[in-house]
């Protein structure tokens, strides 16, 4: 287990407004360092940034070499002006971290109006696509095709929000985009808010490195299937998570990551 990079997970990252639940920052960061042991290589791609905190993750644990691109509308709080004070924050929590933002690499605009050469043209081929833009059926549609038309051959796509009862048409947009590309893509992983997907001739690959990944085995990883796929499952019991969530509460975040061991 890399010690550092869970301190900033379990730590650092809470200082970021936003959520990412504990379960998904170590699926991420397993799955990108099974990534770099093999020699996966890629660009990474986020829609949906809010104030940093995923894209940060991203930063940490891939380094100041590889590209991340950002894609946000990045109009939060937008007065009658035109101005949004959101932006601002995600560069300042930037310069706080000690990860300032190669603003190159940064899409402020509607992600369902983006072409996939548009990504391509700053970080190539994308091992890594994070979704988390809008969550109505329209956006979902758009996004996932988007991710499908850059992603490399070994490429990893993270859904957000999937089976969350707020927003149903998430899952039946997942749904949909597994059912129409079958023949290639394949759900690997689910947590309780996200579904991993990549194509079949990876499947099995990326399964075992949830399955065996050190910094996983908290969880209870619990077989099942979703639309003719093997699927890891990772069980968050709620104990964990409502001390998990007091620790932070009470300002103990240092020591929280103690409960995901």
């Amino acid at each position: 287990m890399n010690s550092a990079t869970r301190k900033f997970i379990f730590h650092d990252l809470q200082t970021i407004e936003g959520y990412i639940d504990p379960p998904d920052a170590l699926v991420f960061l397993s799955l990108l360092q099974s990534q770099n042991s093999k020699s996966l290589a890629g660009g990474i791609a986020e829609i949906g940034v809010f104030y940093g905190r995923s894209y940060y993750l991203f930063r940490k644990i891939c380094g100041p070499e590889q590209k991340v691109v950002a894609i946000d509308l990045f109009d939060l709080g937008q007065t009658d002006d035109g101005a949004s004070p959101q932006y601002g924050r995600f560069l300042e929590n930037g310069r706080r971290l000690g990860l300032a933002v190669d603003e190159e690499l940064v899409i402020k605009g509607d992600s369902t109006r983006l072409s996939a050469d548009e990504i391509s043209a700053k970080a190539g081929e994308i091992r890594f696509f994070s979704i988390d833009g809008g969550h109505m059926l329209p956006h979902v549609v758009a996004d996932s095709r988007l991710a499908k038309d850059c992603l490399a051959p070994h490429g990893v796509i993270a859904f957000d929000d999937t089976f969350n009862p707020a927003w149903p048409e998430v899952t039946v947009g997942v749904a949909d985009f597994l059912r129409e590309n079958g023949a290639e893509f394949s759900a690997f992983c689910m947590t309780k808010y996200k579904t991993y997907v990549c194509r079949r001739d990876h499947h099995q690959f990326y399964y075992d490195v949830i399955a065996k990944a050190p910094d996983l085995t908290a969880f209870d990883h619990v077989e099942t299937e979703f639309l003719g796929s093997k699927v890891a499952r990772l069980h968050n019991p709620i104990s964990r998570r409502m001390v998990y969530e007091l620790m932070i509460r009470s300002g103990m975040s240092a020591f929280s990551e103690r409960v995901y061991r």
